[in-house]
């Protein structure tokens, strides 16, 4: 069993930056491959970004290429998401969740699940 937290959500400016993290409390946190997802109100949870239990590999939705970056302390066991240009659309409520296999966007291979952190940006 594994718990994680997320952390380092708030309230933004569109085109400023907030910088997510995830800490997870399994001692196998190495082991596996790690996601970010978000729901927005009225809206279906959606794929964010993930990245394989390395570090190596790395994925995103089209919407953040090029402005979101995941990233992974195994020595931490923690997971992060940094955002950059943000803009309204992005608010959300971000969730981290552990992958069970390899790296994915299919949310159900995302075995455990945080309780999420409110990211809001204004216009």
């Amino acid at each position: 069993q594994v718990q994680l937290v997320e952390s380092g959500g708030g309230l933004v400016q569109a085109g400023g930056s907030l910088k997510l993290s995830c800490a997870a409390s399994g001692r196998a946190f190495s082991r596996y491959a790690m996601g970010w997802f978000r729901q927005a109100p009225g809206t279906e949870r959606e794929f964010v970004a993930t990245i394989s239990a390395s570090g190596n590999s790395a994925a995103y939705t089209d919407s953040v290429k090029g402005r979101f970056t995941i990233s992974r302390d195994n020595a931490k066991a923690t997971v992060y998401l940094q955002m950059n240009s943000l803009k309204p659309e992005d608010t959300a409520v971000y969730y981290c969740a552990r992958g069970r296999y390899g790296p994915t966007r299919d949310e159900t291979d995302f075995d455990s699940w945080g309780q999420g952190t409110q990211v809001t940006v204004s216009s």
